[in-house]
């Protein structure tokens, strides 16, 4: 059963909402933040990146603290508000490709992840995991919640259906041409059929976010270990999230480059591959895989359909049948010597939406030797690899929808 729970989330004000809202700072050039941070003073990255106002490059707890300064002025200057009662926010995206999302942000229960309700695939970095703990801990809030996806559910669509028949509390387009709603929902009917509703959810799983959920669990731990008369009903105990129906969510894959051979020569490197894979060379045509197991190949000016050889390779669990867990196993591991795919600098991972074309043309710049593209995995892929307790290689996986910062926030 799952414990989602309303909360009185601080948001901009709806002058102000599309000003506020930012990507995650990561996904921003240099001259992009440089270039908002400049002519945009209501951007969330005036917080996330605080030394602008000082022009200096701020680190740890400093950063984190000031961080929290910033925060409390957008605060104090009204840019955001904080509503008065708990409420559940009922958030619909519709981007330029005229994909739709719907879905819930409420806050959910650490609990609930340490017991295995809300499911991982993905492993994350202790050192990830820490540092952000301590950033949380210090700046008190979420800004940009965790992306979960829970079996359809008929109940839940009603209400999301029900919760848009009023004009939405705030809409914008973004510069990427994705249009946001929001709705929010407070009446203490419609919150308790929210409540209930999820509550028979068996299962929920990450789609996005596996560092801040885990990170978010960490510091409850420690937070209650502090305070042992905790009650379990505390602000530390739950972290923003956004619960999105399976049907919704849209899962693509990234394509991969690699910097050599492993000290094999062309044919060397043909032959091993031989004894796994059916190999078929497609000339100077892109190709693309049209079946799971089968791989696309760009080498020395030539594209590769390789299909694997069934009988040869052992399909013992749901990670077994994963297409980047097979290329991992049976090419970048044994022949290519890529034993460790998150760290190895030989190894990149490009977005699938920069297509083949873009693998050919790095490869062809000589800046790496060859490439691999496959097909995305499913939704049933990543939920039975994580009801088995398996994780994904790094980069299995690149999941739409993406939220935007500052747009909804939890204070704990």
């Amino acid at each position: 059963m799952a414990d989602i729970v309303p909360f009185k989330a601080v948001r901009p004000t709806r002058d102000k909402v599309s000003l506020v809202a930012s990507r995650s700072y990561q996904t921003y050039t240099e001259q992009e933040r440089d270039s908002r941070l400049e002519y945009n003073p209501f951007s969330f990255l005036h917080i996330i990146n605080p030394g602008y106002k000082y022009h200096k490059v701020l680190m740890g707890r400093e950063r984190y603290t000031m961080v929290r300064n910033r925060y409390q002025e957008f605060k104090e200057d009204k840019i955001f508000i904080q509503d008065k009662q708990p409420a559940y926010y009922v958030y619909k995206i519709v981007n330029r490709e005229k994909m739709v999302f719907n879905g819930v942000v409420a806050a959910v229960s650490v609990d609930d992840y340490k017991n295995e309700i809300i499911k991982r695939h993905e492993d994350t970095l202790e050192y990830r995991e820490q540092t952000f703990k301590e950033y949380l801990k210090i700046v008190g809030f979420n800004a940009e919640p965790v992306l979960l996806t829970y079996p359809d559910n008929p109940e839940i669509k009603q209400i999301i259906e029900d919760a848009q028949q009023v004009r939405a509390e705030f809409e914008f387009t973004t510069t990427y041409r994705d249009t946001h709603f929001l709705w929010i929902v407070d009446e203490p009917e419609s919150v308790k059929r929210i409540q209930e509703t999820f509550a028979t959810v068996n299962s929920l799983y990450i789609a996005d976010g596996h560092h801040r959920s885990s990170s978010s669990v960490l510091l409850a731990d420690e937070l209650r270990s502090e305070n042992p008369d905790y009650t379990g009903n505390e602000g530390y105990n739950y972290f923003m999230s956004y619960l999105l129906p399976e049907s919704d969510l849209r899962i693509f894959e990234f394509n991969r480059l690699v910097k050599d051979l492993n000290d094999l020569s062309t044919a060397d490197f043909l032959m091993a591959l031989d004894s796994l894979y059916r190999i078929e060379n497609r000339g100077n045509s892109v190709y693309h895989p049209s079946k799971k197991h089968h791989f696309s190949m760009y080498l020395d000016g030539d594209y590769y359909s390789l299909y694997l050889r069934k009988t040869r390779y052992k399909f013992e669990s749901s990670l077994d049948a994963l297409d980047t867990q097979i290329l991992h196993k049976t090419i970048l591991e044994p022949i290519l010597g890529i034993s460790d795919p998150r760290n190895d600098k030989r190894i990149e991972y490009v977005h699938s939406k920069m297509g083949m074309d873009h693998v050919k043309s790095e490869v062809d710049s000589g800046q790496y030797r060859l490439g691999f593209g496959m097909l995305p995995a499913s939704v049933s892929e990543l939920k039975a690899i994580a009801d088995e307790g398996h994780t994904m290689p790094p980069k299995s996986t690149f999941i739409l929808p993406k939220m935007r910062s500052g747009v909804t926030i939890y204070e704990f």
